[in-house]
């Protein structure tokens, strides 16, 4: 792993800082820095005091005994507690007399001949738990046991979350898999999970096209996933599907009857709850592990003080459920706090870049909560689309899955918030489960690109690699220094892994893998991924996975892939591949390369440039310099040292190869 850059210098939005906003419609939860700091350094110095006591928000079975047992790298929280995710979700909320209030409210992606969706639904908790306790009482009786992992492959609709809080209500672990994935990305996850039963659709809506999602799912079985025994369908695009008769079975026909009453069965705080695959820096994707108790705490309390939300909210996360960030705050945060969620099935261009706003508009959103890559394509479209809609049902703005440059926090601020809502800019992961460094609206002032303090409970830190804070302003990696609830508890099936990967960089810390810088006043900068992950679009893409998608094609001997800045993705994807003999380059091998690329993975890691090379730069051991790789990738010098370079050449060869390739 390469070290992260040193000093940063400040731009002009660097240095202004912004307080709280005034005009901030509603008394804050967390009203001022003298409270944050009051309550963070009470979770720091007596952690199991603060969430003794943060635990009694949630419904205890059985209350904790203990609330935090440590045996790096393992972590078990709230120990003899018995709780039920779902349940707290849905029977907590009805019975505290909010059964009638809107959980879900949906907007379909396809729209009339003037513009106005097709499709608008709205389900109540009441509705919500009823839904849920029909379908699980169906998985029941398809023979799905507490400890099963059931694979959900859905689009974005309602039940999505019904299928997922059904798993959490009967103790069966869900793996949600994103539907942009190929079908061998789907048979690799479900194989890892030794699955034996996925939940998918017909189709999905995207961008005025409808996705053949259980095509895949065939696809994926007929790769050798030979332990599956039911795919259960739901009708949501009315295509025509294939069909085998004894293992596919259609949603409605065996959730339509089934008794609204199911007992949410009483879950071990460490229960497994879900297993979510994520790219690491070698081919093999990670099985995540979360647990029940400690994650759905973490989520219940940051979404209650980042998202501050309240009873008359209208919220809307617009990731999808197939990523971390749909689990954490489309589903089990928001909705354990009794929120009125918003969800949408499609594009956010579709049929035009107005989509979003005409969506807040609409409905009158309080609470956003979008990625930079959203925001730098809306940029681009122009600010002729936000103006022509009414925004100022607004109040709070947030953003995720990538540092947010501060020319799109600017943007985000002025045109979308009207410079009236306050921006809380998180940085967490898949791993952390949560919120981890975050603003809180209305107590913390915010300087434009940076995610500025920890959450409670999270003692973070900028060192070097011996574990040593550096300096101000000074580039280091990003650790954390104790446990917290939603922190994942290994990866499925390979224990070694997860000790090798997060625990053994640097002794006696958790490594997040990011470079990182504090300033002058605390503040955390992120720097970025210091491995071979890229993040593509807010999506955490291994570069390994990449390469082995392009060197499984018979004409590829080698095959090398780093990021590049891309002014919408933030980074993009540039492959350098190494032909066989007797194979020349052109462009059909690269169609068919960029091709096979979004068939083994998925369309958003198909490779923005794709270059043939006769050779890699290596140094004499061995070793692809991918510094240099990303240099001539970007079309910038190549600087540095140069001299453990096997070949010195290569370099100028490479150069002209990308030239070649840009001219054709």
């Amino acid at each position: 792993m390469s070290e992260p850059s040193g000093t940063i210098e400040s731009t002009l939005h660097e240095r202004r800082l912004f307080p709280p906003p005034e005009m901030f419609q509603r008394q804050a939860r967390i009203a001022s820095m003298e409270q944050y700091r009051s309550l963070w350094n009470r979770s720091i110095s007596d952690p199991d005091g603060f969430w003794r006591e943060q635990a009694q928000e949630l419904h205890w079975f059985t209350p904790p005994q203990r609330i935090l047992e440590w045996h790096e790298p393992y972590a078990k929280w709230f120990g003899g507690g018995r709780t039920n995710a779902a349940y707290n979700c849905l029977d907590r909320i009805v019975a505290g007399g909010r059964g009638d209030k809107t959980a879900i409210l949906f907007e379909g992606e396809p729209v009339d001949e003037e513009n106005q969706p097709r499709e608008v639904r709205r389900l109540t908790y009441s509705e919500l738990l009823e839904a849920v306790c029909r379908f699980a009482n169906a998985l029941r009786k398809l023979g799905v046991k507490k400890g099963d992992v059931v694979t959900i492959y859905m689009p974005m609709v309602p039940e999505a979350i019904v299928a997922m809080l059904a798993c959490a209500r009967i103790g069966a672990p869900h793996s949600v898999i994103f539907g942009g994935f190929s079908s061998q990305a789907i048979a690799d996850r479900v194989a890892d999970a030794k699955s034996r039963f996925i939940i998918t659709a017909d189709g999905g809506h995207r961008r005025g096209a409808v996705l053949e999602l259980k095509r895949n799912v065939d696809e994926a079985l007929s790769l050798g996933s030979d332990e599956v025994e039911k795919v259960i369908v739901l009708r949501r695009a009315g295509n025509k599907i294939p069909w085998t008769a004894g293992r596919d079975v259609w949603w409605h026909e065996i959730a339509d009857g089934q008794s609204v009453d199911c007992p949410a069965e009483p879950m071990e705080s460490e229960d497994l709850l879900f297993v979510l695959y994520t790219s690491g820096s070698t081919g093999k994707p990670k099985g995540i592990i979360h647990t029940t108790a400690g994650y759905l705490l973490h989520c219940h309390i940051t979404s209650k003080y980042v998202f501050d939300l309240k009873d008359d909210d209208l919220y809307w996360c617009t990731a999808d459920i197939g990523w971390v960030t749909g689990h954490s705050y489309i589903v089990y945060g928001p909705l354990s706090m009794g929120a009125t969620v918003m969800m949408y099935e499609g594009a956010p261009n579709f049929p035009d870049f107005g989509r979003f706003w005409q969506i807040i508009d609409r409905h009158k959103v309080t609470v956003f909560y979008t990625a930079p890559t959203a925001i730098r394509a809306f940029m681009r479209a122009g600010r002729n689309l936000p103006d022509a809609c009414d925004l100022t049902s607004l109040e709070l703005l947030g953003t995720v899955g990538e540092p947010i440059n501060p020319e799109a926090w600017m943007w985000y601020r002025e045109v979308i918030g009207g410079a009236s809502c306050p921006i809380v800019d998180t940085w967490w992961q898949t791993e952390t489960g949560g919120h981890m460094i975050t603003p809180l609206p209305g107590a913390t002032p915010t300087k434009p690109g940076t995610a500025t303090l920890p959450f409670f409970g999270v003692d973070a830190a900028v060192v070097d690699r011996q574990g040593n804070e550096v300096p101000a302003n000074t580039g280091g990696l990003l650790v954390i220094r104790k446990p917290w609830p939603g922190m994942l508890r290994g990866i499925l099936n390979d224990p070694e892994r997860y000790q090798k990967q997060y625990w053994s960089d640097i002794p006696g810390v958790y490594f997040t893998g990011d470079g990182a810088r504090r300033d002058e006043d605390g503040y955390f900068w992120i720097m970025g991924r210091i491995d071979d992950v890229l993040n593509v679009s807010g999506h955490r893409l291994g570069t390994a996975e990449v390469e082995s998608a392009l060197v499984a094609h018979p004409a590829v001997a080698e095959a090398a892939v780093v990021g590049i800045p891309h002014e919408i993705k933030g980074s993009a994807v540039a492959a350098f591949v190494v032909l066989r003999g007797g194979n020349e380059p052109g462009g059909e091998l690269k169609k068919q390369l960029i091709d096979r690329v979004g068939k083994e993975i998925g369309s958003f890691a198909k490779p923005e440039v794709l270059t043939f090379a006769d050779g890699l730069p290596k140094t004499r051991s061995g070793k692809i310099m991918r510094r240099l790789l990303k240099e001539v990738a970007a079309g910038g010098e190549v600087k540095g040292d140069t001299t453990t370079l096997e070949d010195m050449n290569v370099v100028a060869r490479l150069r002209d190869a990308k030239a070649i390739e840009e001219e054709g």
